[in-house]
């Protein structure tokens, strides 16, 4: 994951987006993290992910109860 200043990123907004199409882009403020910027196709598998893990804790839940 590649870490850049918030000015860096403000500065270099184009480098930015085309590195975060690559990998994960970590922006810090005073030298601590505060958002991290990843690609359209990333941020919809781990959407993606997030839904499938809710919809297998929900299909648990209702097993556990009929049991």
């Amino acid at each position: 994951m590649r870490t850049m200043s918030a000015r860096e990123a403000k500065n270099g907004f184009g480098l930015m987006i085309d590195t975060a199409r690559a990998e994960p882009v970590l922006i810090e403020k005073h030298g601590r993290g505060v958002v991290v910027v990843v690609s359209v196709e990333e941020y919809e598998r781990l959407s993606l992910t997030k839904a499938n893990e809710g919809k297998a804790v929900k299909a648990s839940r209702t097993t556990s109860e009929r049991n």
